[in-house]
Protein backbone atom coordinates (compact mmCIF):
# COMPACT_ATOMS: atom_id res chain seq x y z
CA UNK A 1 0.00 0.00 0.00
CA UNK A 2 1.53 3.43 -0.76
CA UNK A 3 2.53 5.27 2.44
CA UNK A 4 0.66 8.22 1.61
CA UNK A 5 -2.68 6.19 1.18
CA UNK A 6 -1.37 4.42 4.55
CA UNK A 7 -0.98 7.83 6.25
CA UNK A 8 -4.33 8.89 5.24
CA UNK A 9 -6.29 6.19 6.22
CA UNK A 10 -4.45 6.21 9.75
CA UNK A 11 -6.02 9.96 10.15
CA UNK A 12 -9.11 9.26 8.81
CA UNK A 13 -9.38 6.59 11.22
CA UNK A 14 -7.86 8.76 14.31
CA UNK A 15 -10.05 11.72 13.22
CA UNK A 16 -13.35 9.85 13.12
CA UNK A 17 -12.60 7.56 16.41
CA UNK A 18 -12.12 10.95 18.48
CA UNK A 19 -13.89 13.67 16.40
CA UNK A 20 -17.32 11.56 15.14
CA UNK A 21 -18.92 13.42 12.69
CA UNK A 22 -17.05 16.33 13.28
CA UNK A 23 -13.73 14.65 12.36
CA UNK A 24 -14.87 13.26 9.46
CA UNK A 25 -16.15 16.72 8.44
CA UNK A 26 -12.23 17.73 9.35
CA UNK A 27 -10.55 14.99 7.25
CA UNK A 28 -13.06 15.65 4.10
CA UNK A 29 -12.04 19.60 4.21
CA UNK A 30 -8.65 18.89 4.18
CA UNK A 31 -9.16 17.86 0.33
CA UNK A 32 -11.21 20.77 -0.13
CA UNK A 33 -8.95 23.11 0.95
CA UNK A 34 -6.24 21.16 -1.34
CA UNK A 35 -8.75 21.92 -4.30
CA UNK A 36 -9.07 25.55 -3.58
CA UNK A 37 -5.89 26.08 -3.28
CA UNK A 38 -5.02 24.13 -6.22
CA UNK A 39 -7.63 25.90 -8.27
CA UNK A 40 -5.92 29.23 -7.52
CA UNK A 41 -2.51 28.42 -8.45
CA UNK A 42 -4.10 27.38 -11.92
CA UNK A 43 -6.10 31.08 -12.34
CA UNK A 44 -3.13 32.83 -11.13
CA UNK A 45 -0.93 31.79 -14.09
CA UNK A 46 -3.11 33.53 -16.28
CA UNK A 47 -1.54 36.78 -17.03
CA UNK A 48 -4.79 38.91 -16.76
CA UNK A 49 -5.86 37.79 -13.48
CA UNK A 50 -5.11 39.59 -10.20
CA UNK A 51 -3.52 37.51 -7.47
CA UNK A 52 -4.70 39.56 -4.53
CA UNK A 53 -8.41 39.33 -6.28
CA UNK A 54 -8.08 35.46 -6.41
CA UNK A 55 -6.26 34.99 -3.07
CA UNK A 56 -9.26 37.01 -1.60
CA UNK A 57 -12.09 34.93 -2.98
CA UNK A 58 -9.97 31.54 -2.18
CA UNK A 59 -9.30 32.60 1.66
CA UNK A 60 -13.04 33.44 1.97
CA UNK A 61 -13.67 30.04 0.45
CA UNK A 62 -11.20 27.86 2.70
CA UNK A 63 -12.84 30.14 5.75
CA UNK A 64 -15.95 28.88 4.51
CA UNK A 65 -14.98 25.61 4.80
CA UNK A 66 -13.58 26.05 8.05
CA UNK A 67 -15.60 27.32 9.83
CA UNK A 68 -19.50 26.54 8.64
CA UNK A 69 -18.62 22.75 7.09
CA UNK A 70 -16.35 21.79 9.71
CA UNK A 71 -18.38 23.81 12.82
CA UNK A 72 -21.75 24.49 11.09
CA UNK A 73 -23.43 27.58 10.82
CA UNK A 74 -23.62 29.26 14.17
CA UNK A 75 -23.37 32.34 16.07
CA UNK A 76 -19.85 31.52 16.78
CA UNK A 77 -18.86 30.70 13.61
CA UNK A 78 -20.86 33.31 11.86
CA UNK A 79 -18.84 36.38 14.15
CA UNK A 80 -15.58 33.88 13.34
CA UNK A 81 -15.85 34.31 9.85
CA UNK A 82 -16.51 38.18 9.79
CA UNK A 83 -13.79 38.22 12.20
CA UNK A 84 -11.34 36.69 9.12
CA UNK A 85 -12.50 38.30 6.52
CA UNK A 86 -11.88 41.60 7.93
CA UNK A 87 -8.76 40.29 9.08
CA UNK A 88 -7.49 38.91 6.07
CA UNK A 89 -8.41 42.29 4.15
CA UNK A 90 -6.45 44.70 6.25
CA UNK A 91 -3.33 41.82 6.17
CA UNK A 92 -3.47 41.46 2.25
CA UNK A 93 -3.51 45.37 1.58
CA UNK A 94 -0.53 45.44 4.34
CA UNK A 95 1.40 42.30 3.16
CA UNK A 96 1.57 43.65 -0.81
CA UNK A 97 2.80 46.84 0.41
CA UNK A 98 5.83 45.34 2.39
CA UNK A 99 6.20 42.73 -0.51
CA UNK A 100 6.73 45.15 -3.17
CA UNK A 101 9.31 47.02 -0.06
CA UNK A 102 11.28 44.31 0.68
CA UNK A 103 11.27 43.20 -2.80
CA UNK A 104 11.11 39.11 -1.71
CA UNK A 105 9.20 38.66 -4.90
CA UNK A 106 10.55 35.87 -7.16
CA UNK A 107 12.98 33.59 -6.79
CA UNK A 108 16.60 33.30 -4.60
CA UNK A 109 19.92 33.33 -6.34
CA UNK A 110 19.93 29.77 -4.23
CA UNK A 111 17.25 28.49 -6.81
CA UNK A 112 19.10 30.01 -9.71
CA UNK A 113 20.06 26.62 -10.57
CA UNK A 114 17.15 25.11 -11.04
CA UNK A 115 15.19 27.63 -13.07
CA UNK A 116 17.87 27.72 -15.56
CA UNK A 117 16.60 25.59 -17.99
CA UNK A 118 13.23 27.57 -17.69
CA UNK A 119 12.11 31.18 -18.93
CA UNK A 120 11.45 34.24 -16.62
CA UNK A 121 9.57 36.29 -18.72
CA UNK A 122 5.81 34.71 -17.77
CA UNK A 123 4.27 37.55 -17.56
CA UNK A 124 2.80 37.13 -13.52
CA UNK A 125 3.13 40.08 -11.47
CA UNK A 126 5.81 38.48 -8.71
CA UNK A 127 5.09 40.74 -6.33
CA UNK A 128 1.41 39.97 -5.76
CA UNK A 129 2.06 36.13 -5.77
CA UNK A 130 4.60 36.75 -3.23
CA UNK A 131 1.93 38.51 -1.10
CA UNK A 132 -0.81 36.23 -2.01
CA UNK A 133 2.10 33.17 -0.27
CA UNK A 134 2.06 34.36 2.18
CA UNK A 135 -1.77 34.97 2.98
CA UNK A 136 -2.46 31.76 1.94
CA UNK A 137 -0.09 30.63 4.78
CA UNK A 138 -2.00 32.73 7.43
CA UNK A 139 -5.69 31.98 6.66
CA UNK A 140 -5.06 29.32 8.73
CA UNK A 141 -3.88 30.28 11.58
CA UNK A 142 -6.51 33.40 11.75
CA UNK A 143 -9.73 30.91 11.42
CA UNK A 144 -8.03 28.49 13.83
CA UNK A 145 -7.60 31.56 16.42
CA UNK A 146 -10.77 33.43 15.12
CA UNK A 147 -12.86 30.33 16.26
CA UNK A 148 -11.11 29.49 19.36
CA UNK A 149 -12.29 33.10 20.71
CA UNK A 150 -15.71 33.20 19.78
CA UNK A 151 -16.62 29.24 21.19
CA UNK A 152 -15.16 30.08 24.29
CA UNK A 153 -16.94 33.99 24.73
CA UNK A 154 -20.18 32.05 23.32
CA UNK A 155 -19.69 29.29 26.23
CA UNK A 156 -18.77 32.05 28.86
CA UNK A 157 -21.99 34.06 27.58
CA UNK A 158 -24.69 31.46 28.36
CA UNK A 159 -23.22 30.72 31.79
CA UNK A 160 -23.08 34.31 32.57
CA UNK A 161 -26.33 36.04 30.22
CA UNK A 162 -25.90 39.18 32.17
CA UNK A 163 -22.01 39.81 31.36
CA UNK A 164 -21.50 43.37 30.38
CA UNK A 165 -20.15 43.93 26.38
CA UNK A 166 -16.64 45.07 27.98
CA UNK A 167 -16.16 42.06 30.38
CA UNK A 168 -17.70 39.73 27.83
CA UNK A 169 -14.75 41.74 25.30
CA UNK A 170 -12.14 41.64 28.25
CA UNK A 171 -12.56 37.51 28.65
CA UNK A 172 -12.14 37.31 24.89
CA UNK A 173 -8.99 39.30 25.31
CA UNK A 174 -8.04 37.07 28.03
CA UNK A 175 -8.85 33.94 25.97
CA UNK A 176 -6.79 35.40 23.40
CA UNK A 177 -3.42 36.17 25.39
CA UNK A 178 -3.36 32.38 26.38
CA UNK A 179 -3.54 31.53 22.19
CA UNK A 180 -1.33 34.27 20.88
CA UNK A 181 2.21 32.79 21.92
CA UNK A 182 1.04 29.24 21.34
CA UNK A 183 0.07 29.55 17.97
CA UNK A 184 3.28 32.68 17.08
CA UNK A 185 5.65 29.83 18.03
CA UNK A 186 4.06 27.23 16.26
CA UNK A 187 4.33 29.30 13.31
CA UNK A 188 8.10 29.64 14.41
CA UNK A 189 9.22 25.96 14.89
CA UNK A 190 6.75 25.09 11.68
CA UNK A 191 9.54 27.76 9.61
CA UNK A 192 12.50 26.15 11.08
CA UNK A 193 11.26 22.06 10.96
CA UNK A 194 10.44 22.66 7.23
CA UNK A 195 13.46 24.30 6.39
CA UNK A 196 16.11 22.51 8.51
CA UNK A 197 17.71 21.39 5.39
CA UNK A 198 18.18 25.47 3.80
CA UNK A 199 20.07 26.27 6.82
CA UNK A 200 22.09 23.29 7.04
CA UNK A 201 23.25 24.24 3.35
CA UNK A 202 23.85 28.09 4.60
CA UNK A 203 25.65 26.28 6.85
CA UNK A 204 27.77 23.89 3.95
CA UNK A 205 28.05 27.33 2.35
CA UNK A 206 29.94 28.99 4.91
CA UNK A 207 27.24 31.95 4.63
CA UNK A 208 27.60 34.87 7.54
CA UNK A 209 24.27 35.57 9.92
CA UNK A 210 24.46 38.73 7.58
CA UNK A 211 23.87 36.99 4.72
CA UNK A 212 21.83 34.71 6.00
CA UNK A 213 19.38 37.18 7.11
CA UNK A 214 19.68 38.78 3.52
CA UNK A 215 18.84 36.29 1.73
CA UNK A 216 16.12 36.12 0.08
CA UNK A 217 14.49 32.75 0.72
CA UNK A 218 15.19 33.02 4.51
CA UNK A 219 14.42 36.80 4.41
CA UNK A 220 10.45 35.80 2.81
CA UNK A 221 9.50 33.03 5.25
CA UNK A 222 10.64 35.13 8.03
CA UNK A 223 8.42 38.06 6.74
CA UNK A 224 5.50 35.21 6.21
CA UNK A 225 6.04 34.10 9.76
CA UNK A 226 5.80 37.87 11.14
CA UNK A 227 2.46 38.74 9.26
CA UNK A 228 1.54 34.90 10.41
CA UNK A 229 2.05 36.60 13.69
CA UNK A 230 0.11 40.23 13.19
CA UNK A 231 -2.32 38.84 11.77
CA UNK A 232 -2.95 36.46 14.70
CA UNK A 233 -2.52 39.29 16.93
CA UNK A 234 -4.72 41.48 15.05
CA UNK A 235 -7.93 38.56 14.88
CA UNK A 236 -8.02 38.21 18.81
CA UNK A 237 -9.42 41.86 19.75
CA UNK A 238 -11.44 41.78 16.57
CA UNK A 239 -12.96 39.02 17.28
CA UNK A 240 -13.40 39.53 21.18
CA UNK A 241 -15.03 43.02 20.14
CA UNK A 242 -17.48 41.29 17.00
CA UNK A 243 -18.70 38.60 19.11
CA UNK A 244 -19.06 41.10 22.22
CA UNK A 245 -21.46 43.21 20.44
CA UNK A 246 -23.60 40.26 18.84
CA UNK A 247 -23.82 38.35 21.46
CA UNK A 248 -24.96 41.53 23.83
CA UNK A 249 -26.76 42.82 21.42
CA UNK A 250 -28.49 39.60 20.61
CA UNK A 251 -29.67 39.48 24.75
CA UNK A 252 -30.94 43.32 24.68
CA UNK A 253 -33.19 42.35 21.79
Amino acid sequence: MNVLVLLAVILFILMTLIGGSKGVRSFISLFLNFGVILLTVIFMTNPNANPIILTMIACTVISCINLFYINEVNSKTTTAFLSTIITIAGLLIFINIITGMAMIQGFGEEEIEELGMFSLFIGVDFVKIGASVIIMSTIGAITDVAISITSPMREIFNHHPLISRKDLFISGLNIGKDILGSNTNTLFFAFFGGYMGLLIWFKDLSYSVGEIANSKVFSAEMITIFCAGIGIALIIPIASWINSYYLVGKRKN
